[in-house]
């Protein structure tokens, strides 16, 4: 089982101290053995709890910094708004980070939901319908500028005449593509057509939604005759403050058990350097577990 950390939250650090902490993050998680460092794409914080005044960084500068400060983690967002940024635009940002990093690169990213923060900061959010029609044109203008195929492109809301991606990616055939959120309808829908992964929440139901949206998305792949152990299962968990290595495996092989390869952990606050030793310690114990679970 893979096991990645999310930084959602940098409060407590002054302005001139952030690089430096976000250093201090990264190579711990890197050094740690852990699979990707996953950022938060917001303008506004969103945690709840938390004030809208508290410090939020951009997702892609973020990344682009720490890419430079990495070695072997893979650097991704966990989502980026499909509205907040041109479709070509947000292509171009992960193809050049993933040039900088080395190969390293996800495309994560989703429909979109925060309605007071676009309100606050002027964002593009459009109704439900609309945005999952921007996120297809996405999807489907990654994969085709990723090939290398600079045909005119006609989606449902855009267009590109000559959609040109050089350099191209160094990994191949492309960056991994993960599409964010729980919905049956048209997210999952997305990730079996389009993704090579898709992420859900840890509800405390005792597996019970875990095991449903396992069986929708099982569902859409095999109506498009698509393998479905084709699709990384990721899941966002929480690693509460003094949780012990031992008690946070425990509950990752039981995500395991449902279907579940891959573990993003989130963390109340910012990471300590505590925090990432222990999920350091868990992610070597779980490197041999694996999902066992997947049916249709």
């Amino acid at each position: 089982m893979h096991v990645s950390i999310s930084i959602t939250d940098v409060s407590g650090t002054e302005p001139a101290g952030l690089a430096g902490h976000l250093v201090d993050t990264a190579r711990a998680a890197d050094d740690a053995g852990l699979d990707t460092l996953w950022v938060a794409d917001h303008l506004l914080q969103a945690i709840p709890g938390t004030s809208v005044d508290d410090p939020v960084l951009e997702a892609f500068t973020t990344l682009g910094f720490l890419a430079a400060h990495t070695r072997r983690l893979r650097l991704g967002t966990l989502v980026a708004g499909v509205t907040f940024r041109p479709p070509a635009l947000l292509i171009k940002a992960v193809t050049t980070l993933d040039v900088l990093s080395g190969g390293r690169a996800w495309l994560g990213v989703g429909a979109g939901y925060h309605q007071e923060e676009a309100e606050a900061t002027g964002l593009p959010l459009p109704p439900t319908p609309e945005r999952f029609g921007h996120l297809e044109d996405t999807l489907r203008l990654a994969q085709q500028m990723w090939r290398g195929d600079t045909s005119p492109f006609t989606g449902t809301h855009h267009r590109a005449a000559h959609p040109v991606s050089s350099p191209a990616p160094l990994t191949r055939p492309r960056p991994p593509i993960l599409v964010g959120g729980m919905g049956e309808r048209q997210t999952l829908r997305l990730v079996a057509r389009y993704a090579d992964a898709c992420n859900l929440f840890d509800i405390p139901d005792g597996g019970a939604t875990l095991r449903r949206k396992l069986d929708v998305l099982a569902g859409h792949c095999a109506a498009i005759d698509r393998p479905f152990d084709e699709i990384l299962t990721t899941v966002s968990t929480r690693l509460q403050p003094d949780e012990p290595a031992a008690a946070f495996v425990e509950r990752c092989a039981a995500l395991a058990d449902l279907g579940i390869d891959h573990a993003v952990v989130i963390t109340a606050g910012p990471w300590t350097a505590a925090r990432i030793d222990t999920l350091g310690r868990a992610a070597a114990d779980l490197a041999g577990v694996t999902a066992r679970s997947r049916s249709a």
